[in-house]
């Protein structure tokens, strides 16, 4: 192809959000359309770079390659491989239904007030957020993909500090505190993580002489490149830190749960559905491909710390009150499930983790996107506020639990299938850490079904006797994701299809085969 699609569908958002911003501030709603089309267009582009990727082609494929910083090596190099080319189309995906579900998140607080906040900007944000994101999934230069990695976190920083919950935004000087504290928090993890995988970065150079990705693993494959273990694993660390960080894995999750209570519902879903993705994705696009022998070595460290984060989140989500927090750590107990997968080492564990990637991408953007659309309805986060809804508003409460019964992966739905793989996976090499990871699916039926009994049964509290039931736009929202969330529950084939070579890849750079099963098969 001579177009450059990979680029092209980075920079629609990128230009959309310039053009957003420069929107008159009249002109509010000629913003939100704007921004809501540029995101539906470049869902198009994905959809085209979905189409004509080949899964069982090439490794990278609708490459680009251009001179950039050639004194130093860097070029401008993206391709995608089925787990980039995965993400990128959840992430065009899922823009579209934030952008809907903000509609009013950035309007005029009070007319004529000072507590004003300009909507162009909240949008403009977002789709920045999207083109950073995107670009990440498809670069193969590792500075490329550094300058993006850390770029992200400075409208990622505004969207925390300045868009704050609708019903708690600007109403004192102490919400106001709250949400810059949350917004800090983000960017000084992030930050410090970022700048120790520079130091990382910098060395990798000084070792191999170029930043690009597919020459660095062909060379260390071909035994042309020959690192020392000490500085193997030192490199690994120094990227492992950084992706750990932005994931989030214990003990580096801590900035999570303040940043999605602070935001709005729409930002809480790009932070967890899409953000953090970049750091799992990473992990086996950087960690596994340059750094194949210290990934081994550390492959027991990191499984112990993913089982604390399945356990630890999911036993913190039990005794949350505040609803936000909630999903917070239920989402840190399902990124220690898909960093398990990765670092199981087996084929059905990484497979599993990138389906759970997806997969966890639309059952949190559902189960946020509803639980902010009750939030706003009652003006509280706090989960004894509520009581009964579903008597009043029976759609709502109904794709509210589908969104919770997703979380707790209930067969049927898509995650039951990704966290299946990685359990499978994960017990086929560790049965020990296999067997205690089980454990997080009890806590999550667990924190799930109590969040559902204690806002949505029992009597109908006055506070919410007169809520309204989701409206049009909020049913475009989430319907989709609620069919999608079945559909991949019961046909998950369409992606592990593409993913599973990729993986295969992947399983090879790390010179790992599956283990054999204890018991041969009845021929």
């Amino acid at each position: 192809m001579s177009f450059p699609l990979l680029t092209a569908t980075a920079a629609l958002p990128a230009i959309g959000a310039i053009a957003t911003a420069a929107v008159p501030a009249a002109r509010r709603t000629a913003a939100k359309w704007l921004a809501l089309l540029v995101s539906l267009a470049t869902l198009a582009l994905a959809i085209v770079v979905l189409v004509r990727f080949d899964p069982d082609g090439a490794r990278y494929q609708l490459t680009e390659s251009h001179a950039w910083i050639a004194e130093f090596g860097v070029r401008y190099e993206l391709g995608v491989d089925g787990i980039g080319v995965a993400l990128l189309a959840l992430t065009a995906l899922l823009m579209p239904f934030i952008i809907l579900a903000g509609w009013h998140d950035a309007d005029p607080l009070e007319t004529g007030s000072r507590r004003w906040r300009p909507t162009q900007g909240f949008f403009a944000l977002i789709l920045a957020v999207e083109a950073m994101v995107i670009i990440s999934f498809e670069a193969t230069d590792v500075f490329l993909f550094y300058i993006f990695f850390e770029a992200m976190l400075i409208p990622m920083y505004f969207l925390i500090g300045g868009f704050g919950d609708r019903a708690h935004a600007g109403s004192d000087e102490k919400a106001a505190a709250q949400r810059s504290y949350a917004a800090v928090k983000f960017l000084l993890y992030n930050l410090v993580g970022g700048l120790i995988m520079l130091a990382a970065v910098i060395g990798l150079y000084v070792v191999a002489g170029n930043f690009s990705l597919q020459e660095i693993a062909e060379a260390r494959a071909g035994g042309t490149l020959d690192m020392a273990t000490n500085t193997e694993r030192w490199l690994f660390l120094g990227f492992f830190f950084a992706f750990a960080v932005k994931a989030p894995l214990w003990p580096l999750h801590t900035w999570l749960p303040n940043a999605m209570q602070e935001s709005t519902a729409p930002v809480a879903v790009l932070i967890t559905a899409v953000v953090d993705k970049v750091g799992t994705f990473a992990m086996l696009r950087f960690c596994l491909q340059l750094f194949p022998e210290a990934s081994k070595w550390a492959t027991p460290a990191i499984l112990v710390l993913a089982l604390i984060s399945i356990i630890y989140g999911a036993l913190l989500a039990v005794g949350q009150r505040d609803i936000k927090r909630l999903v917070a750590y239920a989402s840190i107990s399902h990124f220690g499930f898909i960093i398990m997968g990765i670092f199981a080492m087996t084929s059905q564990g990484q497979s599993g983790a990138t389906l759970y990637m997806v997969n966890h991408g639309i059952s949190t953007a559902a189960l946020m996107l509803v639980a902010g659309f009750l939030i706003s309805r009652r003006g509280s986060r706090l989960i004894a506020d509520y009581g009964g809804v579903q008597k009043v508003a029976p759609v709502l409460a109904g794709t509210f639990l589908i969104g919770g019964l997703a979380t707790l992966s209930l067969p049927g739905l898509a995650p039951f299938v990704s966290e299946f793989l990685v359990l499978v996976g994960t017990f086929a090499r560790y049965p020990a850490i296999g067997i205690i990871a089980t454990f997080g699916i009890v806590l999550a039926a667990l924190y799930t079904l109590v969040l559902y009994q204690r806002t949505m049964t029992g009597p109908v509290k006055p506070e919410v006797s007169a809520m309204p039931d989701l409206r049009m736009r909020e049913l475009v929202v989430v319907a989709p994701l609620i069919v999608l969330l079945i559909f991949l529950g019961v046909y998950p084939k369409p992606v592990t299809d593409i993913v599973n070579p990729a993986v295969k890849s992947t399983m090879s750079d790390v010179h790992e085969k599956d283990p054999k099963p204890e018991v041969e098969a009845a021929k």
